[in-house]
């Protein structure tokens, strides 16, 4: 078992990790940071079956927990996008080196994207599986029921429940915060290579969505792949060996072509 270390972001909470470090021999390789979905945490399949690709290929790897998940500190309840938003950009200013290719999953895949243009010169390349773009205002438009919307509206939270039988609370201020990262009604200036994996099936990040990011997307170098019998989480073994093929694909032209 990789051994979880810690790091106290300024003005946030004590962020779990693990990290892994190349072999000089791979040093020009990129890093592969892993940002989770929502209530997620980095003890998931893809970020393990990452950890395996990464040593077996001997990859620089990080995965981390945001504040109010996994092993870092934090009410879940309390945080926003913004917060986790912070987490990612202090991981990447404080934890990393080299130049980054970025791994997003679900709302990572949101963050990925809001990451990359605050951090143009660091990340390098960006590969977002089912990435939930702007799912706090289709949760509201979309998914909440008029009970729910009239307990937001009342009482300023409401609890969710998951289909795999998980539940959680959304708050007012959640969901207001979402407000200030939207992407899909604009185009977005990214100019790095971009991979998307998307299931057709996925009845929580709707395959439209990534339509709307692909042609949202700037860069020429922008790929969809729609996995039509796929779900949200992608973790079938062969998701997770056409997710880590990107990876692979991506990460030899990073390191020859930067």
């Amino acid at each position: 078992m990789p051994e979880t270390n810690f790091f106290i972001r300024e003005g946030g909470y004590k962020l779990a990790y693990i990290a892994r470090k190349a072999t000089a021999s791979a040093a020009k390789t990129p890093l592969i940071l892993f940002l989770t979905g929502f209530h997620s945490d980095m003890q998931g399949t893809k970020a393990q079956e990452i950890a395996r690709l990464a040593e077996e290929r001997d990859y620089d790897y990080l995965r981390f927990d945001y504040s109010g998940h996994g092993e870092s500190e934090g009410a879940f309840r309390d945080l926003t996008l913004s917060d986790w938003l912070a987490d990612t950009l202090a991981v990447i200013d404080h934890l990393t080196t080299k130049d980054i290719l970025l791994v997003g999953s679900s709302m990572g895949g949101w963050l990925g994207v809001r990451a990359a243009l605050l951090r143009p010169d660091r990340i390098k390349g960006l590969i977002g599986l089912a990435p939930a773009i702007d799912f706090t205002r289709a949760l509201t438009e979309y998914f909440m029921t008029p009970e729910q919307k009239k307990i937001m509206a009342q009482e300023g939270e409401v609890l969710v429940s998951c289909d795999d039988g998980d539940s959680y609370t959304v708050t007012r201020k959640f969901l207001e915060d979402g407000e200030n990262h939207l992407f899909l009604d604009k185009p977005i200036p990214l100019d790095i290579p971009v991979r998307i994996l998307q299931g057709g099936q996925d009845i929580d990040v709707p395959w439209q969505t990534a339509l709307k990011l692909y042609d949202q997307i700037t860069t020429e170098d922008v790929r969809l792949e729609l996995i039509k019998d796929a779900e949200h989480r992608l973790s079938r073994p062969k998701d997770l060996k056409r997710f880590t093929d990107t990876i692979v694909e991506l990460c030899d032209f990073l390191t020859h072509n930067q």
